[in-house]
Parts: C-alpha cells; structure tokens; sequence
C-alpha cells in the first residue's frame, strides 16, 4: 500500500513563472452518467464517490490557489479534431472512442471550466504527449515544475506523469485530486509510478505555492 509522506529528489521549491498545474480529462463525459450510463453501475461507486467528494474539490482549491498566484494552467480533454472522428488514434477507433470536436460530453465540467486565457489541449490518445503539442507549449512558458491532477490515475495521468518525466520536468502528482476505478488500482499506479514524480496532497501543494521562490 503507497502512504504518504513519499520521498523523492524531485520534492523540490516551486519556482514562481516556472510552474504550471495540469488538470487531465475532467470532462463531462467521464463524470456525469447522462453520457456514461456505466457510472450508474455499482462498480462506479467508488470512482464518482472520489470524483466528487474528494477529487473535484481539491482540484477547485487547485485552480483558485494557481490562478491566484498567476501561475499557469493547462486542461486536457478527449476530443476529436473533427466532427466524425477520422483524426483519432487507431486505439481509440478499436475502443470506440469518439468525443466529436465541441459535444457538451467533451467539455470540461462546470466546476472546473478553463478561463479564457488558459491552454485547453484536446487529444486522441492516453497520453497527452503523444497528441498534442503540449511539450512545445510548455516549454515556450519556461515551465521546470508541472504539478499534475485528473483522471483516470492508472490510464491518463500515468501517461502524462511518465512521458514529462522522460522529458525533462520536474513532475508533482496531487495524489487526493486523482481518481480511478478502485482503491487497489489507484495505489497500485501510485507504487508503480513513484520513481516518475514527488506524489503529495493537495494542502501540501498549496503551501509550496504560497512559499514559492522568485
């Protein structure tokens, strides 16, 4: 079982203007059983019980704490770049995947809605740097920390972790803003990924921002 406090070298003082929050995937899709009929299954329960009473509103302080402290801000979501779908990865098309581009099931959710001036980055993959163009984004806003939180933790967030390790960032995973579809999975990611990423809580985040260095 993964327990915090977790140690890694990359624990490290955020740096003011080089540190941005990535939220993956909130969208209404994933989280309002209108357009997930599986989220009114009893195995959902745990995930849309996280996803509510935890994930969401610590995302909430998230985003204030950021925006806040005029630090950027960067939303994924699955969307096709057309509106039948022909641009999608071939795993999406093999999973039946398909957002098609501005659906009300492909928005972020009302909670969690991007402000104008932040980097929405729609994507046809798991991993977000795989089909977008979210590293060159980065790097042209001089990111070094990128502070990640989303769903699902074992699937999505797993991918964008790993591949901006792999890239050169220094990665913090908000571990109570995450969520999958057990606890068992959930933990078994946070073990399997801590080699990645400094995985902390959200209120430790929040203090970090608070003390960030010039």
């Amino acid at each position: 079982m993964f327990s915090l406090p977790h140690r890694s070298p990359r624990d490290l003082p955020f740096v003011t203007d080089h540190t941005a929050l990535l939220l993956v995937d909130m969208q209404r899709a994933w989280l309002e059983p209108q357009f997930d009929p599986h989220l009114n299954d009893p195995d959902a329960a745990y995930f849309l019980g996280r996803a509510r009473g935890q994930v969401i509103p610590n995302q909430r302080r998230l985003l204030g704490a950021f925006r806040q402290a005029r630090q950027n801000v960067l939303h994924t979501l699955i969307e096709s770049l057309t509106a039948d779908g022909r641009d999608r990865s071939l795993d999406h098309k093999l999973s039946d995947m398909h957002l098609p581009k501005g659906s009300p099931q492909a928005q972020v959710i009302a909670e969690l809605t991007p402000l104008e001036n932040e980097v929405v980055l729609p994507k046809t993959s798991s991993g977000v740097f795989n089909s977008t163009a979210i590293d060159y984004v980065l790097r042209n806003l001089e990111t070094r920390h990128l502070i990640i939180a989303g769903i699902v933790t074992d699937q999505c967030v797993d991918m964008a972790v790993r591949d901006a390790a792999d890239r050169g960032y220094l990665v913090t995973l908000v571990e109570d803003a995450c969520a999958t579809y057990s606890a068992e999975r959930h933990h078994a990611c946070l073990n399997a990924i801590k080699g990645y990423c400094w995985i902390t809580d959200t209120a430790t985040v929040l203090g970090r921002l608070q003390e960030m260095q010039p």
